[in-house]
């Protein structure tokens, strides 16, 4: 089944050429179906290349799904054409009214900066509150992932000595967990961040388990009771290119990077990097998608503000 987003969304002929099934607003109205409702709270810096990045795995099922996009009021984005945000993008308040059966908050290039000097903040603050009572299962991704935790339940983000840049070997340490059903034992995922959250700190919490982790990277995935918030600390999204954009546009500025680990070809910014995470990618989007959300959504999306759940 296709993933239904905005006619001229610039996602849409990208995923077309590689034959992922899209259908626009119009084909969508003609069919009679429930499709999942999926609110994306976008908050990276190049917006058009997250929405495709996103769009991509999560129109890699059977299921339909119709996506929302939203961005902070009060941040004008640097890198995205006023245009395109108010072409494509509501304000949370223009949906904060509505249900929704899924809510992904993105990564931010804001890691290095306390909480509560963002100046999203404390807009972001309502949003994961609000999401408690109006989204069945919320998927925190990277600096998201991190701002919830410390959100609902305190736990600090620490500064890193360096840079975590590169691809990563991650082991599964829930293997019967569905989140994880279907990938092998051990599996990569890039990142790309300067702050981390302790094991210690998680553990501290019972509300939270802890699903897969590294032994360089740290800990990839965490979860509350029932999958109601699933955090992920890498980017399993991400192009084949998207961690050489970034090595070389602080190369250009004159940032002081290293190379990514586990990326280029013998260390060689000159060759193409193999993609080493995308079935995990697929299959992880997936399986939040069918499990978290479709499987246990109620047809009436509606009920999601009682709480039901069919497997309550």
């Amino acid at each position: 089944m296709p993933i239904k987003i905005p006619n001229q969304l610039p996602a849409t002929r990208t995923l077309r050429s590689e034959n992922i099934f899209v259908m626009t607003e119009t084909r969508a109205m003609t069919q009679d179906i429930r499709p999942l409702q999926i609110l994306l709270l976008n908050l990276m810096p190049t917006k058009v290349d997250t929405e495709t990045q996103l769009a991509r795995v999560l129109g890699n099922t059977p299921l339909q799904i119709e996506l929302e996009l939203i961005a902070p009021t009060g941040h004008v984005s640097k890198n995205t054409s006023q245009e395109h945000m108010l072409a494509f993008y509501k304000t949370f308040d223009e949906v904060k009214d509505l249900t929704f059966d899924g809510l992904i908050i993105t990564g931010a290039p804001v890691e290095q900066m306390p909480f509560e000097e963002v100046d999203y903040w404390p807009e972001l603050c309502r949003i994961m509150e609000w999401s408690k009572t109006n989204v069945h299962s919320t998927l925190h991704i990277c600096w998201g992932a991190q701002a919830g935790l410390y959100y609902h339940y305190g736990i600090p983000k620490r500064p890193l000595p360096e840079k975590l840049f590169g691809v990563f070997r991650h082991t599964v340490e829930e293997p019967n967990f569905m989140l994880f059903r279907g990938f092998d034992d051990q599996f990569w995922v890039p990142h790309s961040r300067n702050t981390t959250v302790d094991r210690s700190d998680v553990e501290a919490v019972p509300a939270l388990k802890i699903l897969a982790s590294s032994p360089e990277a740290g800990i990839y995935a965490i979860k509350t009771d029932k999958g109601r918030q699933i955090f992920i600390m890498g980017h399993s999204e991400y192009d084949r290119d998207t961690l050489k954009k970034e090595y070389l546009r602080d190369v250009e500025a004159g940032v002081d990077i290293q190379l990514p680990k586990n990326y280029f070809p013998h260390d060689d910014p000159a060759q193409s990097p193999p993609v080493t995470w995308r079935s995990c990618a697929n299959l992880l989007y997936a399986n939040w998608l069918n499990y978290f959300v479709y499987q246990t959504a109620p047809y009436d999306i509606r009920e999601i503000r009682l709480g039901h759940r069919t497997d309550d």
